[in-house]
């Protein structure tokens, strides 16, 4: 199975070949002649007509990634609807392209962090948002692992989040384990169904 990186020719980062040495870089009409069933292909979106191009390779079963110079959450819906199953920054380092070919190799979806980010607190606020909050949900939580909790489940990123209660990203991160373990849950969006007490619901 290949790894290809579909863009402009001026477009080359080194980092693409650091995550992957085996990657060649080929342009779009080479894409549609050559990608196949079980490759894992790369398109940048400041391709001309990148969409079509993704959607034609996903329906021959080609595993997509779009890569973005300028990320936004309106290209990242449009590529995953295209059929792309990654969407990360053009600029990512190997370590995360890596870790994004994993993820859509294992038929997950994979999305730049602020983007499932405001997906986790649109999902909050559609099952009502703060006005269900009830204290006793955080009753166990000390205070500043309540404002860690309620910040992220308006969808603000842990840098979001510690710019707000200005404090560090690790203790984000600390005062969001104790708050995932407090409450018995494993990520973001189980802490928003908990927090909205739409569990039952919707598990």
């Amino acid at each position: 199975m290949a790894q290809l990186f579909v863009c402009q020719g001026r477009d080359e980062i080194p980092r693409w070949r650091e995550a992957f040495t085996e990657a060649r870089l080929i342009g779009p009409e080479q894409a549609r002649a050559q990608a196949v069933a079980g490759d894992r292909v790369w398109v940048t979106s400041d391709l001309e007509h990148w969409s079509s191009l993704v959607t034609t390779l996903s329906q021959r079963g080609v595993i997509l990634s779009v890569l973005s110079y300028a990320p936004n959450s309106r290209e990242a819906f449009q590529a995953l609807g295209a059929g792309a199953r990654g969407y990360a920054h053009a600029l990512s380092p190997p370590e995360l392209l890596r870790q994004v070919e994993t993820v859509v190799t294992h038929q997950g979806i994979w999305v730049w962090p602020e983007l499932l980010a405001q997906v986790v607190g649109g999902a909050f606020r559609t099952l009502g948002g703060e006005a269900v909050l009830q204290e006793e949900t955080l009753a166990c939580l000390t205070e500043r692992e309540r404002a860690v909790a309620r910040a992220v489940a308006e969808g603000l990123s842990n840098k979001a989040v510690a710019k707000q209660l200005e404090i560090t990203e690790r203790t984000v991160k600390a005062h969001l384990g104790a708050v995932f373990r407090k409450l018995g849950v494993r990520d973001r969006m189980q802490l928003i169904l908990k927090l909205s007490h739409q569990e039952q619901d919707v598990l």
